[in-house]
């Protein structure tokens, strides 16, 4: 990679990390359509790190309610919404951990294809806008249910698959179980924490091993842009969400989606 290659995609990370159009595929998709040289797992995990470190600041206060609550809860100090919110945001990356030590390689295979982007892009986009405006409930975030947290666990799972959105498949199962939006997407981000974590800390691992001191500059730098674009991401999504709904998203996914079937059926 040369230095314009990193700012690009490290701000394209962070702007698409907590949007529902799917930042692993725009990490793949340079590469594929500009001739850029792939940049690596170690590079998109930097940049995920760097995204979990605007969650994080961002949700600071929910982050260090929830912790005390679930440290209480272990000492038998007894549940609250909080103590059981952390628990749910445990129980539903459960799948996700599970899934990504069954198929991880297997996706890094065969997943990271301009293919596989363009149908899960199209699929889960058309499916994001079924959610949004079908919606009969409309609960907050405390009423968040042992099932509900199951079930968007198991949906994110599936968004191991590049195109899916980790963000827009959480937020689709938030809403289609009665999730308004805000709750919905709150509980997406926080989800994001321990898996974006973990994923780091293995990835990280395995970069000691093989890694340059010119890769670490580069990663270091992309983390901090994509820290910084995810901060701002994330204010300006929450605070417009009501506003202008899902339809944004999957529109841009529906032309983004068509966009890349024609580069592969006719380039």
């Amino acid at each position: 990679m040369d230095w314009f290659q990193v700012v690009f995609l490290a701000l394209l990370q962070g702007l698409t990390e907590f949007l529902p159009v799917s930042s692993s595929a725009h990490l793949i998709l340079p590469s594929q359509l500009f001739g850029w040289t792939d940049q690596g797992l170690a590079f998109d995990v930097g940049v995920h790190i760097g995204s979990l470190t605007a969650v994080m600041i961002y949700f600071r206060e929910d982050i260090w309610r929830m912790l005390a609550a679930w440290t209480g809860s272990l000492a038998g100090r007894g549940r609250s919404t909080d103590s059981v919110l952390a628990w749910y945001v445990i129980l539903a990356t459960i799948p996700a951990v599970v899934a990504g030590f069954m198929f991880n390689s297997a996706i890094d295979h065969y997943g990271r294809s301009i293919l596989v982007i363009a149908g899960t892009t199209l699929i889960f986009g058309a499916l994001l806008w079924w959610a949004d405006i079908s919606r009969t409930e409309v609960r907050p975030l405390e009423k968040i249910t042992f099932k509900d947290a199951v079930i968007i666990g198991l949906a994110q799972a599936v968004a191991l698959i590049p195109g899916t959105s980790r963000s827009g498949i959480t937020i689709t199962a938030g809403l289609m179980l009665g999730l308004n939006r805000q709750s919905a997407a709150r509980f997406s981000f926080l989800l994001s924490i321990p898996v974006i974590l973990g994923a780091g800390l293995l990835k990280g691992l395995e970069f000691l091993e093989t890694g340059t001191g010119d890769q670490w500059t580069m990663i270091v730098s992309g983390t901090v842009l994509a820290a910084i674009s995810a901060y701002c991401c994330i204010h300006l999504f929450l605070k417009w969400l009501d506003r202008v709904g899902m339809l944004p998203f999957v529109i841009y996914r529906m032309l983004l989606g068509f966009v890349l079937l024609a580069v592969y059926f006719l380039a």
